[in-house]
């Protein structure tokens, strides 16, 4: 089977999965919980989640057919619910904001109880949770979904320097669209591309928004008064050999800038200015001006996460990194960029975990020790221009983990549609419905095709 066969075949897979995964069309079993003497229904679920981000909406719903609506919560202060990998796109002109945003309660599964509140303390001994106006909560299973916090405010002169103009950011939905304008705006000059010294959900998106912006740069005739630059507080480019070398060939072609260990501290604003630490050379600075600057924020766990006894010592939730349960407290579990599982933050993550987790909650259930084992897998579709894509596929070793039977690490115009226009229907219709637990069974189905 020809190359482009195999793609075109592996795109046909993903445009079906969304219809094969409908529901009603996977009946998954219902368990009977047994329970001592219960609260009042409105301070006591069998199954509570924390976070109604991906991997909070989509165990809901998974929970839900396990033990029924009515004894699953959701604690989600948000209205909104955004799709946020389409954010690289929308900060190149791509996509609209809108079309990344629905509402909470049109994702909540339907029956499940939206608790429009935030959790403000875990006490895991005691099987409760406290929330907003001393709220408490009990539970017989916890599943922690709390995501990863930005925190704009520990770069000096943010996040008020997003108030001038040249400089937005991906990461947030107030500031996404700030990037499609400054680069809109660009006369010539710096265009400075920043990676913080801290973990970040979806490792990529810093240079996503670098290439996508030397493509349009370049089609509307700006590009030769552009110097391209990626300040990256890491020593590598990729964290994978293999995407990376293909990167490097992206950047050596485009003739970009990579200037690694290099951590901003400082934007002003005012000046169009960033102020970078050299890694290499404590208490070492430079100043760079900018004429379009994209930053991304430092990022950490949740502040009530920080110290709590879920937490490790670095704040994340300490859980088995092949089953998803907690180390210490067994009917609690951790999904998503809250956890220390030492994989990249991504949306694709969180659809491996999900499958993963449902089948470890499902044998605890039933008083029997989990056996499904996750890998790390994780994706990153490496956007290099506005139609191009390396899937980028690993697991907990860096080591690849291709879902299709060609060389992924090569520029392809299908994989840029598979990202733009297929992962989102997929993440609508079957990630946050709990039908979509990664593409370890399309990687089957494609590899066992084309014996």
């Amino acid at each position: 089977m020809s190359a482009i066969g195999a793609v075109s075949s592996s795109c046909s897979w993903l445009c079906s999965a969304v219809w094969l995964l409908k529901p009603g069309m996977q009946k998954m079993s219902s368990f009977s919980l047994h329970t001592a003497a219960r609260c009042a229904a409105k301070d006591y679920y069998e199954v509570l989640v924390l976070g109604g981000g991906a991997g909070g909406i989509a165990m809901s719903a998974r929970m839900k057919r396990k033990v029924g609506a009515g004894n699953v919560a959701v604690v989600e202060p948000s209205k909104t619910h955004y799709y946020q990998p389409l954010w690289t796109l929308v900060g190149a002109g791509a996509k609209q904001l809108a079309a990344s945003a629905r509402p909470m309660g049109s994702v909540m599964p339907k029956g499940v109880e939206w608790i429009k509140s935030q959790v403000t303390a875990l006490d895991p001994d005691k099987n409760c949770v406290w929330l907003e106006n001393d709220t408490k909560v009990s539970y017989k299973y916890l599943i922690i979904a709390l995501g990863i916090s930005l925190h704009y405010e520990k770069i000096k002169g943010l996040p008020e320097g997003f108030n001038h103009p040249k400089i937005g950011s991906n990461y947030s939905a107030q500031t996404v669209e700030k990037t499609w304008r400054a680069l809109q705006d660009f006369k010539e000059g710096n265009a400075i591309f920043t990676f913080p010294n801290t973990p970040v959900k979806c490792a990529g998106a810093p240079q996503k928004i670098m290439y996508l912006s030397d493509a349009y740069l370049r089609k509307t005739g700006k590009r030769s008064k552009a110097n391209i630059m990626f300040n990256t507080s890491l020593g590598v480019i990729f964290a994978v050999k293999k995407y990376a070398d293909a990167l490097l060939e992206v950047v050596k072609d485009r003739n970009l800038a990579v200037n690694y260990k290099r951590n901003l501290i400082e934007v002003r604003a005012d000046k169009q200015e960033a102020v970078f630490e050299n890694l290499d050379k404590p208490g070492v600075t430079e100043v760079h001006q900018y004429e379009m600057l994209h930053v991304t924020p430092p990022m950490g766990p949740p502040a009530v996460l920080i110290n709590s006894p879920v937490s490790d010592e670095s704040g994340w939730v300490d859980v088995d990194k092949e089953t998803l349960q907690h180390k210490k407290y067994p009917n609690v579990f951790g999904i998503g960029d809250c956890t220390n599982l030492p994989t990249s933050k991504t949306a694709a993550a969180v659809a491996a975990q999900s499958g993963v987790l449902d089948k470890t909650i499902s044998l605890v259930m039933k008083n029997k020790l989990p056996v499904k084992k996750y890998d790390g897998y994780t994706s990153c579709p490496l956007v290099t221009g506005y139609n191009k894509v390396i899937l980028a596929e690993f697991d907990y070793n860096a080591q690849p983990l291709e879902t299709f039977p060609i060389d992924q690490s090569k520029e392809r115009l299908t994989m840029y549609h598979m990202k733009a226009d297929m992962m989102p229907l997929l993440y609508w219709n079957a990630l946050l419905k709990g039908y979509w637990g990664g593409p370890a069974p399309v990687r089957k189905l494609m590899h066992l095709g084309l014996k």
